[in-house]
């Protein structure tokens, strides 16, 4: 791996002694140095398997709310004729704190412990999910609008848990164990999605109302926030097991422009252009993956004329394949950083989505709603496959300093591909239904998308040990 590049004097954060240059970095004894821990087996550490529980059930509430929102935005039988499909509008409202809050959230990951930052955005889940309960007993005062704020907080507090649960891992464990250990927590994290995104569907179908009148759509899906109130609790009692650790830079001072992309991060960006193109192609991942959830949620309901179950049922397929190309992406790397492997998701994407665009005359989709599920998998191990390779070298390549603030500002820009996922679906909505093409015809345009990267990133591999 190249020499890694340290802050210049000058950078925007005041600078402090480095705790990697041999300084203390924390005197009381409320934490565990990271070299006094034991290099015990991932399965055998407690303090990851407490990590990787606590993603699971963020992510599955997550995923249960946001695919409810997405369900609900998409108009059914008599409303579809007045009504527009609007997931665009959930997606850009849950997009939208991670772009406001990420770089607050990288400088509380590098300033204070993120185990303690982890427990802290825990809690305050409990708390958006207590108002997401809230907001379904009183739809008919509130509406969407109401549901749209409890999105919007729930955005806020996944971005203030971001940096801290993809920075701990390095801080936690050998750099040997980094390549497996994301592919399980990416693996576990998709699982919940799989779950998630299937309840949500199993409660819309039996408690969304499509004969009531607006006002009285969703009433009846409060019986799902309380199952939401339980995992949040559930998973802050997880997050109490990961072990304490020190503040990566516990002297690091906040300066106005650190909370965007803060300059010294900007630099490092600016130095390494491996980095920078990591940086790239994770964005890009995110805007294919935003626009995959509301395609397919679209495929669905409105080409197949599915309910909202089986729907759902076929968007939780991606996450199952995810899951599986994570782990063997994972296995695969023995240690290193192999982008032969993401080389692979790529071109695999670019495949699975062309054959998933295919309809045959009078718009009868080419695979159906079995083939889609078989086809949305493969898309999904492509997508695994690619994501791995890049999210362990985002994590692995900044120095030990930088790394909160380099996750916070992956988690920026990602965000702001998730936002654009949902202006570019919003587009390409409206570009078939103006033209009178199947739904099924935004997978190619995603397939363009794709297909510029998986020609030109040609990245070196790295070994993850050194």
């Amino acid at each position: 791996m190249s020499t890694r590049i340290r802050p210049g004097k000058d950078s925007n954060v005041s600078e402090q002694p480095d705790p990697e240059d041999g300084e203390s970095l924390a005197g009381s004894g409320d934490f565990e140095p990271v070299a006094n821990v034991p290099a015990t087996p991932l399965l055998r550490d407690r303090s990851f398997l407490g990590m990787m529980a606590t993603q699971f059930l963020g992510a599955f509430n997550d995923n249960l709310f946001k695919q409810l929102m997405l369900l609900l935005a998409i108009p059914v039988g008599a409303a579809a004729a007045v009504e527009k499909d609007r997931q665009a509008v959930a997606t850009i409202v849950f997009a939208i704190p991670f772009i406001l809050f990420s770089g607050y959230a990288g400088f509380l990951s590098d300033r204070f412990s993120k185990r303690r930052i982890i427990v802290l955005a825990k809690v305050a889940e409990i708390v958006v999910m207590m108002l997401g309960l809230i907001a379904f007993l009183q739809f008919q005062l509130g509406g969407t609008l109401g549901l749209l704020l409890v999105l919007f907080l729930m955005g806020m507090q996944s971005a203030f848990f971001g940096p801290g649960k993809y920075g701990i891992l390095p801080e936690m464990l050998p750099k040997k164990h980094l390549p497996r250990a994301n592919g399980m927590i990416l693996m576990t994290t998709f699982l919940a999605i799989i779950f998630g995104t299937a309840v949500a569907g199993f409660l819309g179908e039996s408690f969304i109302d499509d004969t009531a009148i607006p006002e009285l759509r969703a009433v009846g899906l409060w019986r799902g926030s309380i199952l939401c109130v339980g995992i949040a609790i559930t998973g802050t009692l997880t997050s109490l097991v990961i072990r304490r650790l020190p503040a990566a830079k516990p002297n690091l001072k906040l300066h106005r422009n650190s909370l965007v992309v803060p300059a010294d991060t900007r630099r490092l960006l600016a130095q390494d252009r491996a980095l920078l193109m990591a940086l790239f192609a994770s964005c890009v991942f995110w805007l294919v993956s935003g626009i995959a959830i509301q395609a397919v949620n679209s495929l669905g309901v409105t080409q197949l004329r599915e309910g909202r179950f089986r729907t759902s049922v076929m968007t939780a397929v991606i996450g199952l394949g995810i899951a599986l190309g994570a782990v063997i992406a994972g296995r695969l790397s023995r240690g290193k950083i192999d982008f032969r492997i993401a080389r692979f998701g790529l071109w695999g994407l670019v495949l699975f989505l062309a054959l998933l665009s295919v309809s045959r005359t009078g718009g009868v989709h080419l695979l159906g709603f079995s083939g889609s599920l078989v086809a949305l998998t493969l898309l999904g191990m492509s997508a695994g496959f690619f994501a791995i390779p890049v999210q362990v070298f985002i994590q692995e390549r900044p120095p030990k300093e930088q790394k909160g603030r380099m996750i916070a500002a992956m988690n920026f820009f990602n965000f702001i591909a998730i936002l654009l996922s949902g202006v570019l679906y919003y587009v390409f909505d409206r570009t078939v239904e103006w033209q009178g093409w199947p739904r099924s015809m935004i997978f190619a345009m995603m397939a363009g998308i794709v297909l510029p990267l998986a020609i030109l990133y040609q990245p070196k591999n790295v070994d993850a040990n050194n």
